[in-house]
């Protein structure tokens, strides 16, 4: 078994990215026993998937970690001398972002696997896929609200919301592609108003990530929040005590959107277009989507896996119960994540 590799370089300044660039020479130099992985992801599932991978296969992986936005621009620097393999990233949004600088390639090889990820998880034109679903919800204070009131996300614009809501910022890619969603679904009229009104419903300005917005509806500053699943999760399966009391003060909906159901959007990854391990990385990408990496997403992550028939063991995601989720496809939340941002900036979301 050879040994596994990771490169653990974050990247938080246009110095970080020359310094980075320093590891690789220009001249790409493919090597049969590794495969080069950029990822946005840093999560404790993805290094159980890198070592049960090279396990598996004997190929060792790279691993280079940067921030979203960051990850996109380091690999478009590079051109034509980029070493990736394979590109992560969380949220459809920025794996369209990254699709449109001309990041990815095609990779035909993948389609008997990538014919059990839904339609929708997947972009049209085959260049990435999902290969982890999350879902964005409405989580609010169980002694203080009725959950019949948020079945739809439309709600928070009414005024019984006046002053109760905790949001992340307009920046936020996951605000950006629920706005976006709902720009597809209902129009750029319907969603500006209903961006209007919840803005006029909170409770706080937009601060913190999304696990402080659960933070706040157990400690009073507001009763409902929008959050991605799992940060409810990992509160659940915390031994933080604290942080389990959160978790047992606070509900969750899995609000409807627009005429579809809960809106769902991915961790995904595609063949990077210059892959020097082009082989190599398609194994990879074929591994994602194997039971072992779905269940470790599932188990170790609080993600849901995009295969359907795979089976998991974590009681919390059982706890939540079953959804209906919308099928609209996520790369649409790409295309309207530019419409999206002006209209949080009209109505003075920030």
């Amino acid at each position: 078994m050879r040994t596994l590799v990771m490169i653990r370089t974050f990247l938080v300044s246009s110095a970080g990215l020359l310094a980075l660039s320093a590891c690789f020479p220009g001249e790409q130099v493919a090597s049969p026993g590794e495969v080069n992985i950029y990822t946005a992801r840093h999560y404790s599932s993805d290094e159980a998937v890198y070592a049960a991978f090279t396990e598996e296969t004997g190929i060792s992986v790279n691993v280079i970690e940067a921030s979203g936005d960051l990850l996109i621009e380091r690999v478009r620097a590079d051109g034509e001398r980029s070493q990736a393999d394979v590109i992560i990233t969380v949220d459809a949004g920025r794996l369209w972002r990254a699709e449109e600088a001309g990041l990815f390639q095609p990779a035909p090889e993948l389609d008997d696997v990538l014919s059990d990820v839904p339609a929708n998880l997947r972009d049209p034109d085959g260049a990435w896929f999902g290969f982890a679903s999350r879902v964005r919800v409405i989580a609010y204070a169980e002694n203080r609200v009725d959950p019949a009131d948020l079945g739809h996300f439309t709600n928070l614009a009414d005024e019984q919301w006046r002053g109760r809501i905790c949001v992340r910022s307009s920046g936020n890619v996951y605000n950006q592609s629920l706005l976006a969603s709902l720009i597809a679904s209902e129009g750029e009229q319907a969603a500006e108003a209903w961006a209007a009104s919840l803005a006029a419903n909170m409770a706080r300005p937009p601060q913190g990530g999304d696990t402080d917005q659960l933070r706040a509806i157990a400690a009073g500053e507001c009763d409902v929040a929008i959050v991605n699943h799992y940060y409810l999760a990992r509160l659940g399966r915390t031994s933080d005590q604290a942080d389990r009391t959160v978790y047992d003060q606070t509900g969750m909906v899995f609000a409807n959107l627009g005429d579809g159901g809960a809106h769902v959007n991915i961790s995904g990854a595609g063949l990077a277009a210059q892959a020097p391990n082009r082989a190599n990385a398609e194994t990879f990408l074929r591994y994602l989507l194997s039971e072992r990496a779905q269940r470790a997403f599932a188990e170790l992550t609080n993600e849901y896996p995009v295969i359907a028939s795979v089976s998991y063991q974590n009681p919390v995601l059982d706890a939540f119960g079953v959804f209906e989720a919308d099928v609209l496809n996520v790369d649409e939340l790409g295309e309207n994540a530019g419409a999206a941002q002006r209209i949080f900036d009209r109505v003075g979301w920030p």
